[in-house]
């Protein structure tokens, strides 16, 4: 069971731990692979239908800001959790505390995976630039005729009949 609004510390627990899961689903719907067709169907949508409501409603499975307040909003319903009060004004605050946390959380998550991606990419060009020069340093050392007899060797041999 969730703690009550007098236990502030079991309340803080939870509101960190459920940020969690809702910051996974959220990022996860918004972001990632396994549901890029229903995005890009969802991004389409959301800005073809004549209707503002259905634009709307597409559009917030393509932004994670968005779609983290219904992802809240059915772990809330899920759990019970309340923040500071035990009545429908808990379930308020701890809706916008909550949406705070994982968005904070989601936001360092992209912006490490935007530092790696670029670590990567920095370590794939030097790594290619080694490459390169090996390749220039090994076509130097190898004798002229050595290349030439390779090539030869190469060839595929001619049927006999």
């Amino acid at each position: 069971m969730p703690p009550d609004g007098s236990d502030l510390i079991g309340q803080s627990v939870w509101l960190v731990l459920l940020a969690l899961p809702v910051s996974s689903v959220a990022w996860t719907v918004t972001h990632e692979e396994v549901f890029r067709e229903l995005r890009t169907y969802c991004v389409e949508r959301s800005r073809t239908c004549s209707s503002l409501v259905a634009r709307k409603f597409f559009y917030l499975f393509t932004c994670e800001y968005c779609f983290s307040h219904y992802v809240i909003a059915a772990f809330l319903w899920l759990t019970g959790f309340r923040l500071l009060l035990d009545d429908w004004r808990g379930f308020v605050i701890a809706l916008f505390a909550l949406a705070w946390l994982s968005n904070v959380s989601m936001s360092l998550y992209g912006r490490l995976r935007v530092d790696i991606k670029a670590e990567r990419t920095e370590i794939e060009a030097k790594e290619l630039d080694v490459s390169v020069r090996q390749q220039a340093l090994d076509r130097r050392r190898a004798p002229a005729g050595h290349g030439a007899s390779r090539q030869g060797a190469a060839m595929p041999e001619v049927s006999r009949r």
